[in-house]
């Protein structure tokens, strides 16, 4: 579909910058399923909300998750992706204590891309790639 150019407003900046956000469970552990992904969703929206991002899509699927959002010029990648992990990685690990044993719950690797749709093809790769 067409990109909508809908542009978003803060105090000093009108903006529009969108960024796919891709990461990775460590040890390929299909851990994302269940009541994790429904908490993981939850998560997810509650840190937007307090980071004022807006997601334009969420997919999280058994292996990887999927954001798409529109960020503030203020946020790097980096940022944004660092912040989502951090904060799903410590909630889920508080709530379901086998998550603990995990030395940590997300992979250090993830792709950050800008440009209109991210296929499925190059997620896939991302994955192959990521867990060697």
């Amino acid at each position: 579909g067409s990109m909508n150019i809908l542009m978003e407003k803060t105090r000093y900046a009108h903006y529009n910058i969108n960024y796919h956000l891709v990461w990775i469970p460590k040890y390929r552990r299909k851990v994302l399923v269940g009541t994790i992904k429904a908490d993981l969703e939850t998560a997810i929206h509650e840190i937007a909300e307090k980071l004022e991002v807006k997601i334009e899509s969420l997919e999280v699927q058994p292996d990887h998750i999927h954001l798409f959002v529109s960020a503030p010029p203020r946020y790097s990648p980096a940022n944004l992706i660092n912040a989502f992990k951090g904060a799903t990685s410590k909630r889920l690990r508080n709530k379901y204590p086998y998550l603990k044993s995990l030395p940590s719950m997300w992979t250090k690797t993830y792709y950050a891309g800008t440009a209109g749709n991210v296929s499925a093809e190059v997620i896939k790769r991302y994955i192959e790639e990521c867990q060697g």
